[in-house]
């Protein structure tokens, strides 16, 4: 006990080991779809899914506990979506690229990430963004992760003349979703601890009564995994190959998305755990950038696409998790999944999507930081906020944002107040969006 304290300061972050516990166990809960999802989405490009599945979990424990020990922050990391799908969709099947190449070019933007990490850029990149953004970043982050728990519940479903609309919420998937959040916000409201954690196992009981039919059928415990899998991705990278002047435009967007990603989630997150200085600054943030690269660069070693810091690491710090004895938990509990995939198995989506609404709606309230008496910070912030989920995209919203907010400091005659960086980092966006996207 004396060690964990030493490492992880509980008592100087004002939490303690059951918090810690309970904070780890619902960031696994809300993310542990990602071992299922990623390698069916790696698997249309081509690579075994049981492999995938190995390698996605090993990703997790590397970039996790990199991140607990080099920051003492409770984020987990994993294979991020939508960059699994640009691997998989437009890299390999669009493009034409090996996946075994597609891995060699993961590897290479994980190497130039670490040498970005190790000098004052990544972390420049971080601190720069006004207040007002790093505020609409986080709640922008809120509607996105909301969003995505009430797709992954059916209860907003894709409608081709308006784009989205509303689900049947008779069937199984909505009302197992809805219940949970029922669940979970009478307990937030109680003031419950594991509130999240509860309300996802009360969903997925739920989920399994007559009628309802969403929790799948409990088939065992205990599987062994197969090292022999993991062997045919293990390792399969082809660095070679990715030396390419033609994929040289692959990396970069691979580069640049990863960046703000990772830059939207940190900022996002951190916020909400209150770790940010007075000057809107994130502390330590080199040391959790390099601990995404590493993440990254070990990744693409064990056979899985970009890893990168989760949205859903929200959940734990919504639980109270402070430090990082939670990743470690939530990595701890990925190892075991690699043995209990059958139990893990049974846990729906729409038994964690009340999870991510609520996390959302707290995440929400960080639009109070922004002041909505100036039109110069309001507009960019909103800017940014609408268009994550709007695009389903952290990246797009950030680089709308970092476009919107020079250009009328500018010509409000207010260009003092931008930092240069920003200037630079809107000038990119521009071509990016010209050139790149």
């Amino acid at each position: 006990m004396d060690f964990i304290e030493r490492q992880f300061q509980l008592k100087a972050n004002k939490t303690n080991l059951k918090t810690e516990i309970i904070a780890g166990i619902t960031t696994f809960m809300t993310m542990a779809y990602i071992i299922f999802v990623n390698p069916s989405i790696l698997a249309d490009a081509g690579m075994p899914w049981e492999g995938v599945f190995m390698a996605t979990i090993a990703g997790i424990i590397l970039g996790t506990v990199a991140m607990a020990f080099l920051t003492n922050y409770p984020f987990a990391l994993a294979s991020g979506m939508g960059l699994n799908a640009f691997f998989a969709y437009t890299v390999v099947i669009g493009m034409g690229v090996p996946w075994q190449v597609a891995l060699g070019i993961i590897f290479l933007e994980g190497i130039l990430f670490i040498i970005l990490s190790i000098t004052p850029v990544r972390q420049m990149i971080v601190n720069s963004i006004p207040m007002s953004l790093k505020a609409a970043i986080s709640a922008g982050i809120g509607l996105f992760i909301a969003f995505i728990g009430l797709q992954n519940a059916e209860i907003i479903v894709g409608y081709e003349a308006t784009m989205v609309t509303i689900g049947d919420l008779a069937s199984g998937p909505p009302l197992v979703a809805l219940f949970g959040t029922i669940v979970i916000g009478i307990l937030y409201a109680l003031k419950v601890k594991g509130s999240l954690l509860w309300g996802i196992l009360a969903a997925t009981v739920f989920g399994a009564l007559p009628g309802i039919g969403v929790t799948p059928a409990f088939e065992g415990i205990f599987a062994m995994p197969s090292l022999s899998d993991w062997g045919q991705v293990f390792g399969q990278l082809d660095v070679r190959g990715a030396i390419d002047i033609g994929l040289i435009g692959v990396i970069i967007a691979f580069l640049f998305v990863d960046l703000f990603d990772t830059a939207g989630t940190l900022v996002g997150v951190s916020t909400q755990a209150g770790y940010l200085d007075e000057e809107g600054n994130l502390p330590k943030a080199n040391r959790a950038l390099l601990a995404d690269a590493i993440g990254t660069t070990g990744g693409a070693i064990f056979g899985t696409s970009t890893v990168t810091t989760y949205i859903e690491s929200a959940s734990g710090v919504a639980e109270g998790g402070r430090t990082g004895l939670t990743g470690l938990v939530t990595a701890f509990l990925f190892l075991l999944s690699m043995f209990f995939m059958p139990l893990v198995g049974i846990v729906p989506g729409a038994a964690t999507a009340p999870a991510l609404v609520i996390v959302g709606t707290m995440m929400m309230s960080n639009i109070l930081k922004i002041d909505w008496d100036d039109y110069t910070e309001v507009l960019p912030a909103f800017i940014c906020m609408i268009t994550m989920p709007l695009a389903y995209s952290i990246s797009h919203g950030i680089a709308l944002g970092f476009i919107f907010y020079p250009i009328i400091k500018v010509f409000t005659g207010r260009s003092k107040e931008v930092h240069p960086l920003i200037y630079t980092l809107g000038a990119l966006f521009i071509l990016y969006f010209i050139f790149i996207e």
